[in-house]
Order: C-alpha cells, then structure tokens, then sequence
C-alpha cells in the first residue's frame, strides 16, 4: 500500500520543481515510510511512497519500462498479478521483478487504456507514456483506493492519493464548490466526483481519464459497474455451497504478502466469515485484533471472543473508553474535508491496535451491502410496499401533512417515530431512501443556511446525487436499487474512505475480500430473497455460515461501530462545541444562519431534542475547514 502524486503540463513541456514535488509526496509519507522515489523530465512529475508487501527487495517506484517510455506510480494490489505475468511472458515480454506494479507497464502497453479490465484488485495509478505523450489514470471499480486530481490554471494537471497532497501545491484553489456542502450536511461525506473544493475532483470508482498534450480534456471513462444481472442458481443448498466457495478464494488471493498479515474481528457476521475463512486456509493461527467500549451497548467483543475461540486465532483485544474524543483534531487533518462519520474514531482505534502485529488485515466491509444487511433495507421495503398501494399524487397531500404535524421523536425506537415514516410515504422511492439516510433533513438544512448560501446553490438538492446513480441503474428491482445506491455513494465515499485514512494513518493495508469483484457480480443476481427474507437481512451469508459460526453471532441484533456523541455534547465537549459553532470561524464564512445553529446547540445541550448527527457535522466541518478563507456572499 501506498501514496501516489504528479505534475502534468497539458500544454507543453514545462519543467516542474522537484522541491515542490517533494513536498507533496512528503504530505503523504504515513502511506509509505519505507521508501520515497520520483522521476522528473519536461512536462512531467511522478513520485511516490511505499508500504513494502510484495517483493520487498525490488519494486520501487516509479517504476519505468523495459524500453523506458512508460512510467508508472501505483497505490494498490493486483491479486490476479501472477496469472497476467505469465499471460504478457508468453507474448513476449520480460520481467525483471516478482510485483504487480510491473504487470501495469506491460498490460498498458499491450491493452492500452483497457487494461484495467484485467486487473482484480484495489488500486490507484497515474502511468505517463511518453511516446504516446499522455497522462492515465485509472482507479479499482469498487473505489477502494482513493485518486484526487486539480487542473490549475496554466494547464498543469495535478494528481494524489489524498486531498493533502494537492493542498502542498501553492497554486491549488481552495474555492469552495457550493454543491459539496450541502451533500455533505446531508450525507456526512461528499460523494465521488466532488471534493469541498471547486476545483478538485475524485475520480470515480470503476473510471479511468486519459489526458494527452495538445487534445480536449475527455471525461471520465466508465470501465466496470456491478450488473445486478440474474445468474444461474439452484437450491438454497447449492446457492450456500457456490457462495462459500467463492468467498474462501476471494479470502484466499488475498492472503499472498511477505510481511505479518491478520483480520480485523469485530464480532459481527462479517469480519467474522472472514476469519473463519482464513483459519481453514492457513495452518497457522489467525493474528485477530477487536476494540472494545466501556459501554455496553457499544461494545461486541464478547462475540468477537467467541469466533476467536472457535478458531484459536492469536486475539488481541483493547477497551477504549467512551470519552475517547481527543482524535477530532487528529482525524480533521486525516480526512483533509469534510467527514461526519463519528465511528471513524474507533476505526483508527482498531487499526491502531492491529499494526502492532500486523502490516496487512482483512476486514469484513461491504457485506452489508451485497447482502442487504442495514435496517434501514428493511424499513426501506416495508415503506415500498406500502409506497405501492397509492399513487404519489395522494401520498404527497396526505402523508405529506401528517409529516407536518405529528411530532418529531427523537428519543423513540424507529418504529414509533411515525413522523419520519409519513415524511418517507409522502415522496418516491429514490427522495425518500435518501431522507431515511440523511444526517439532515431538508428542512434543516432550509434553515441551516444562509440566504446567501442558498442563492450559491441556485437550487441544488443533495439528493440529485441518489437521482444520477438511479437514472443510471442497472436495475428496477427495489430492494437492488438501494443496495445500488450506497454501492456507489455510502461505500466508497464513507466506508471505503474511512477505512483507507484509519489505516494508512498508521501505515497498514486493509484488504476487503467481500469487495471482490467477481464475487459481487455473482451476489448482485441473486434472487433478492436470497439477501432479505422477511426481517431477515444476509439470508442466504447466514445460512451458508451456520456451519461455520456461532449462532449468536449470526442471528443477533445488528450494533453500530458507533460513539456516544450526545452524551459529549452534553458533558466534556460542551465548552468545544458552543466555541467552534457559535464563536469560531463558522460565523465568517457565511454560509450559516448563526440563529439556527444557535438553537440547534441550545436545544441539544439543554435535553429538549437530540440533534448529535447535526452539530458533530458542524464540528468536523470547522474543525476541516479552519485553515481555508471560505466565504459566499
């Protein structure tokens, strides 16, 4: 695992600072501290950092062709490397190292641009070809390693594996983009292909852009995208054997490193297939590693401990206590924008805990996902059904007004919270799964922002995000439409993110074999009963692990990685918040109705309304912002 940046002059052949470049990769040494490279000619700049996996002697970076005139930077693993080694020998060329890094210079050559649909694996790259005199770059299908790129003004394209990186250029703009703050109040992160600022763009999971001296900027390329196409099945005994078969090798092409290698072990269904995985795959006991809470509702270690007994794993266990908030500066800084998810603390925690041990780790991620696991699929389902029974021109008048009326709980369990349930029948399906998953509502965040704000967004919705990827869909089926939708906004711009600043921070690759993407085109044409079956989510995950997991693992209620932030508001971090939402820098930009934000601190703190998901967004978005001059106005 590593960190990618570069310089690009698209218009000539300027020659670049290999100080600035410098500072750029150093802007990332955390994803790479065992070694630094670059490589400087006129019109272009590449350097990298590198976290040693595979072929720890050789494989540095970048790394050049044979006959010199490719050169690539790449963050990543290719597990299907050997195969594609063997493939381009016997087409001729010659290797002179034992990484996959080698097999991108030699698939670009012989496949141009479509080599990326031979790679099965994470990864990021920029390749420079100078015969052909352009700039690809290229990003895995599922986003699971991150890409940022600029073009400045002058015409040089810049390029990183994070938002810092590009920040170390003295020419980068840090103009907000408008769209991005209300996705982000929304959403709690800002998904693909935004950034908080204007300028800066990610590039989308599964795409590729190809930039040549002296030609039009062409978009993004879409390479991959999950078929969600029906495959052919069997009994529910066939389904369950297919299925674990095909997890155990996507475990297995996973397990190839030179270095210690272990899995995350949080209790849940997951991480604990996982595991149970890799003990029938390796003699050797499994390295586990588990964080635990000093409150109980939060904490899952006690199941954790009862797959790692099962499988005699090496288990290492620590106990956080519910008052660890003192990362919010530290994770402003990893994240570099924007990022509400308050369970990215425990992710640094864990990760920390396993690169005691462990350079690489296995986690469960994306099981959810593929499998219909959230609640919220359930609720989701039961409210398309009764969404099906009236059209929206009488749900919209009706449901919409008991919406109005009824009394917003906060406090109460989901199913007696009627007001959100009237507010989701009142829409269509697409607007209403993104009310059911907003942070915000939309009034709130009517009333959040200032009237210059909202003349900025000159009637931007964050939830024309959902409405793109729906009109996109490769699928009609309700409960595939949703799993869609986070497959494509929630995962990568939330999980998948969190989960690569948590681990790089202490340089430790994770690996998500649930991602693998042979594995999800054959999960996503399931029949949809094989994913939720009544109030059964991961029918068909459980059914085909009962053999192999506790039943207390699989079948008990689903916890969140989840932080007492109401509590924290209330208590130790009182005193922060008021000064960070109500006295700091959030009242310069503009961008916030400052009596809004005042009642929201005042009628949380006090007891009347639990509103935690609102203000840790405000926090962390001056805790992110602080060192930009944001303004509108």
């Amino acid at each position: 695992m590593c960190g990618i940046a570069g310089l690009f002059d698209l218009s000539g052949q300027a020659s670049f600072d290999r100080d600035l470049l410098g500072r750029m990769n150093q802007a990332q040494f955390h994803r790479g501290p065992d070694e630094g490279g670059d490589f400087l000619e006129p019109g272009v700049a590449l350097a990298h950092r590198r976290l040693s996996i595979i072929d720890l002697s050789s494989g540095q970076q970048p790394m050049h062709s044979a006959d010199g005139n490719v050169c690539v930077v790449y963050n990543g693993e290719i597990y299907n490397f050997g195969e594609l080694t063997t493939e381009l020998r016997q087409l001729g060329y010659q290797f002179r190292t034992h990484c996959d890094t080698e097999v991108i210079l030699y698939a670009w050559q012989e496949w141009g641009e479509a080599c990326v649909e031979r790679f099965r694996g994470m990864f990021a790259f920029g390749l420079y070809d100078r015969r052909r005199q352009c700039l690809f770059l290229a990003r895995d299908r599922l986003g699971i390693k991150p890409l940022f790129f600029s073009i400045l003004d002058g015409g040089t394209l810049i390029f990183g594996s994070e938002l810092k990186v590009l920040k170390a250029h003295p020419r980068l703009s840090r103009a907000l983009e408008p769209q991005a703050v209300e996705d982000y109040f929304a959403l709690g992160y800002i998904p693909e292909p935004k950034t908080i600022y204007r300028d800066v763009y990610k590039l989308r999971p599964g795409h590729t852009q190809l930039f040549t001296r002296g030609k039009p900027i062409p978009p993004q390329q879409e390479y991959w995208d999950v078929p969600f196409r029906q495959v052919q099945v069997g009994s529910e005994r066939d389904m369950c054997d297919e299925l674990l078969a095909r997890m155990r090798e996507a475990v297995d092409i996973r397990m190839v490193a030179e270095v210690p290698l272990g899995a995350f072990l949080s209790g849940g269904v997951d991480s604990s297939a996982v595991v149970a995985m890799m003990a029938q795959l390796q003699s050797d006991p499994v390295n586990t590693c588990a964080i635990g809470f000093d409150v109980q509702q939060f904490d899952e270690t006690r199941f954790a401990r009862q797959v790692a007994e099962r499988y005699r794993t090496n288990h290492l266990e620590r106990t956080v206590t519910s008052d660890n908030f003192d990362l919010l500066d530290k994770l402003a800084w990893l994240y570099d924008e924007p990022y509400a998810d308050s369970s990215a603390i425990p992710t640094y925690r864990v990760c920390q805990l396993a690169r005691e041990r462990v350079t690489v780790a296995l986690s469960g991620d994306g099981g959810d996902e593929n499998f219909a696991g959230y609640r919220r699929y359930r609720w989701h389902m039961h409210e398309e059904r009764l969404r099906s029974m009236l059209p929206l021109g009488i749900r919209q008048p009706v449901f919409g007004a008991l919406g109005r009326l009824y009394p917003k709980l906060d406090w109460a369990p989901r199913m007696f919270r009627a007001k959100t349930t009237f507010e989701s029948l009142a829409r269509n399906s697409v607007e209403a799964y993104m009310h059911s998953v907003s942070l915000t509502s939309e009034a709130q965040r009517q009333a959040m922002f200032s009237d210059a704000m909202h003349s900025q967004l000159q009637g931007y919705r964050a939830v024309e995000t959902f409405n793109h990827y729906a009109d996109r869909s490769p699928t009609d089926d309700p409960l595939s439409l949703i799993q869609y939708l986070d497959m494509k906004t929630y995962m990568v711009g939330d999980i998948l993110t969190k989960v690569d600043r948590a681990s790089m921070a202490h340089s430790l690759e994770v690996r998500v074999p649930l991602l693998d993407h042979k594995l999800m085109e054959w999960v996503s044409g399931l029949p949809v009963d094989m994913k939720l079956r009544g109030q059964e989510g991961k029918y068909l995950l459980k059914k085909s692990l009962e053999p192999h997991l506790p039943r207390d693992v699989l079948y008990r209620p689903k916890m969140g990685f989840g932080v007492p932030l109401g509590k924290w508001f209330r208590g130790p971090l009182k005193q922060r918040l008021r000064e960070s939402v109500l006295e700091g820098g959030l009242a310069q930009t503009g961008i916030f109705n400052h009596d809004y934000l005042e009642t929201l601190v005042n009628d949380h703190q006090s007891g009347l309304r639990e509103y935690s998901a609102p203000l840790w967004s405000l926090l962390m978005f001056q805790a992110a912002t602080a060192d930009d001059a944001f303004s509108v106005g």
